[in-house]
């Protein structure tokens, strides 16, 4: 758990340096690392969540509420956030007078992201699934979450930046989205470490994580190939996430 926690911790913190690195016009890099997330999140959902979570309970119909509560919820949350789970960062258009303004909203719905996100990280909470790879999934979802988190820490980043105009102010309030996955992690070992994998809480957690990964996921994929536009290298890109979510299932 502790290591799950500074993983994602520091994930955010050291991808809020990015912006000293990648110039926020220069977003090449980040469509490649968009790409490759995307894959490795809708393949590890596909592969490792549903599974899980639908062996796990007696009610696999349940399960599907759950689901599209968590696709409809990221739905929701993307309107205070625009899209900035999936690097959206519009920092060009905006009126003057919204400069130096605190987005709030934005910064709600991502820790709120953020914190389901970390909810479904608890140790030993698949000892009970019929799955062949159990202890493993811990940590290929934490690998998930992680990739996920470095385009969408550099995009806040930026958007904080450009509304405050100051790297260290932007940065304290990163610290938000920082520690989203780390409370949530702490939460869900608390709530649930005594509860089976069937329980409700842990029914009703998986389920919303795995709704908003496949709307994120999908989201990106389509996002990166606009209009169905062939580009190689982010289809190298997407292809060596979808890999490297193949081959977790096979460690």
């Amino acid at each position: 758990m502790l290591i799950a926690i500074l993983v994602l911790f520091f994930t955010v913190v050291l991808s809020g340096f990015l912006v000293k690195v990648f110039p926020p016009d220069n977003i090449k890099w980040l469509k490649m690392a968009l790409a490759f997330s995307g894959a490795y999140l809708f393949t590890i959902t596909i592969i490792h969540l549903l599974p899980d979570v639908l062996l796990s309970n007696s009610d696999p119909h349940l399960v599907g509420y759950w689901i599209l509560a968590g696709f409809f919820l990221q739905l929701v949350l993307e309107i205070f956030s625009h899209g900035v789970e999936h690097g959206h960062m519009h920092t060009h258009g905006h009126s003057h007078g919204r400069v130096g303004s605190m987005p709030f909203l934005l910064l709600g719905s991502l820790f709120i992201h953020s914190f389901l996100e970390g909810s479904i990280l608890v140790e030993g909470g698949s000892r009970h699934l019929n799955h062949s790879h159990d202890g493993e999934n811990f940590y290929v979802v934490l690998l998930g979450i992680a990739i996920h988190h470095v385009p969408a820490a550099f995009a806040l980043m930026s958007v904080l930046l450009f509304r405050i105009g100051n790297f260290r102010k932007a940065f304290l309030w990163l610290l938000i989205f920082a520690v989203g996955a780390p409370l949530g992690i702490l939460v869900s070992n608390v709530l649930l470490a005594q509860q089976s994998s069937s329980g409700f809480v842990y029914t009703a957690l998986t389920g919303l994580v795995a709704g908003n990964f496949l709307h994120i996921s999908t989201t990106i994929l389509f996002e990166t190939s606009p209009e169905h536009r062939f580009n190689r290298n982010k289809l190298i890109a997407t292809l060596l996430g979808l890999m490297l979510a193949l081959l977790t299932d096979f460690i």
